[in-house]
């Protein structure tokens, strides 16, 4: 199957691409088997042959998507244009989940704030039974030292949490 499509060429960081007609297997860097123009990406210039490029479509040659926009913008061929790149890949979780309306969002944003305290108050209490149980996994893991009684006063010295 015949295609028309982009080769780059040209410099490092600056590329300028030929429109040309090769065999869809081929690689667009080998021999082709007609130039149909040329594009350049950063001052927006396009050149075509559009005779030949209409001839070409005649015999069957597809035009690649990217090909295919340009050919439009051109006047070349009439048609609505097509999507050139593919999307990304989304997550599982985020195929099924609906887009909510900017207005529910907004109102959302305003309630906030009166809830935020009640959610602080329980983050605190959260946060103080993590701590004690980081202390007791600490305890845990090292040896107990057991201290004398004092001979002078008879009590015995209280162990202090680290």
């Amino acid at each position: 199957m015949l295609k028309i499509r982009l080769s780059r060429f040209g410099k490092k960081k600056k590329p300028t691409y030929r429109l040309i007609v090769s065999e869809h297997t081929k690689d667009t860097q080998g021999k082709a088997l007609e130039y149909l123009g040329h594009y350049d990406p950063h001052t927006k210039v396009i050149e075509v042959k559009k005779d030949r490029i209409l001839d070409w479509i005649s015999k069957g040659a597809q035009p690649s998507p990217t090909v295919h926009n340009l050919l439009v913008d051109q006047n070349v061929i009439e048609a609505e244009k097509v999507v050139a790149s593919k999307s990304k890949k989304k997550n599982k979780g985020e195929e099924d989940k609906p887009v909510e309306p900017v207005a529910k969002l907004d109102a959302e944003k305003l309630e906030a704030p009166k809830d935020e305290p009640k959610k602080k108050e329980v983050k605190e209490e959260t946060k103080k039974e993590e701590k004690v149980d980081r202390v007791n996994t600490v305890d845990i893991g090292q040896k107990e030292k057991k201290e004398k009684p004092s001979i002078d006063s008879g009590q015995e010295k209280k162990e202090t949490k680290e």
